[in-house]
Parts: structure tokens; sequence; C-alpha cells
């Protein structure tokens, strides 16, 4: 298994992108404050699997052609990055409508099976993790030290397991502090705003990387 040479620097940029409170965060949080903890977990342990499901079909479908054409290299960079830009944006002109949902999931606490079963949907449709996968993680691979796929699908794993660390630990948090995020929707609306102005940076940080790469 080659691993990539960029890989502390990989390991810094996903952190920005999972601490930023995209759809699995927010997900989990609003699981946390209707439910509890331990219902967050287990939605945090089933969106982490479908999203490294979701990374092995992107490093299956994307690695081939990355490392055949430069062009296609070029092209998943913009597209990525403006779409990352279109989400923060998205996320900062909704986040009203998205803290209502958040605060009404239901009376009903689902099962363990059902949580697993809704995180792993979440996690292998989020459209932050797609984009993240398919513009922002084949920045750090060594085109020319070895298979492109494998090392996708490497990087892959190292970011479900931040993102496990990270989700769980917004879910605990959430679950503990339940009742003080449920009686003010500001406070999540500033968290989905904040969110978004997070991924709209690192859109624009992408579109950089494309223009001045050689």
């Amino acid at each position: 298994m080659v691993i990539p040479s960029r890989l502390t620097e990989y390991i810094v940029a996903a952190m920005v992108i999972i601490l930023a409170p995209g759809p699995s965060v927010l997900f989990v949080i609003a699981r946390a404050i209707s439910w509890g903890r331990k219902v967050a977990i287990f939605t945090v342990a089933g969106n982490v699997t479908g999203s490294f499901v979701l990374s092995v079909f992107v490093a299956i479908g994307l690695g081939p052609l990355l490392q055949r054409s430069e062009l296609a290299y070029t092209a998943v960079q913009w597209g990525g990055g403006l779409y990352l830009m279109y989400l923060g944006v998205d996320a900062i002109k909704h986040r009203a409508i998205h803290a209502a949902d958040m605060r009404n999931q239901g009376d009903s606490a689902p099962t363990v099976a059902r949580s697993i079963r809704d995180g792993f949907w979440v996690g292998s449709l989020n459209p932050k993790a797609i984009v993240f996968y398919a513009a922002v993680l084949p920045q750090f691979i060594d085109r020319e030290r070895g298979s492109v796929t494998a090392q996708l699908i490497l990087l892959g794993a190292i970011f479900s397991t931040l993102a496990f660390i990270s989700d769980g630990t917004w879910g605990l948090l959430a679950g503990t502090a339940r009742q003080w995020l449920a009686t003010d929707a500001t406070r999540i609306e500033k968290l989905r705003a904040g969110g978004g102005s997070i991924m709209i940076l690192l859109g624009v940080a992408v579109l950089i990387s494309a223009i001045v790469s050689p």
C-alpha cells in the first residue's frame, strides 16, 4: 500500500471539512437533541460506514481516470470547488429551515438497527462527502507512485475514522446539552451558518489550488 507523501496535510484538510457542520453532523445533532446520546452514537456508526462505502465507489470510478488524465483531474477540482461554495451558500441561506427540521424529529426513538440504517443512508448520500472524495481528496495522492485507486481508498478510510471520532463527539456533546440546544433555534442556526462559511472557504481554496497547480 502506497502512503501518499502529503498525508499530514490531508489529515488537516479532512478535519477542517469534518468539523464544519454539514448534513451528517446536523443529522447526528438532531438525533441527539431528540433522543439522546445512544441514538446519536449508533447513527454516527452507520453514517461513517456509508461514507466509507461512498469513498470506495468514488475511488473505483475516479481512480483510473485521474491517473490517466490531467484534464479530468483539473475538471474535478473546478467542479468540486464550485459545488462546495454552492453548498455553503445554501447552508447559510436556509439555516432557519434546517434548524427547524433538526428540532422536529418526531416522538418515537428509533431502534439501534434503524439508527444505523438511517445514518448509513445519510452518510452514503452526503453531498459534502461526495465533493470531498471527488475533488479535494485527489489533490493529496501521488499519481506517479502507484495505484491511485488504492491511495483514494486509504484516504477514504482515514477520513471515515476521523469522522467517527469527530461526529461521535458532536453527538455526545449535543446529547448532553440537548435541552440548551432545543430551547433556542438561533443557536442551531449559527452552527449551520458557521459550517456553510467553512464550506465556502474550502471551495475557494480548492479553486485556488486548481489555478496555481502546474
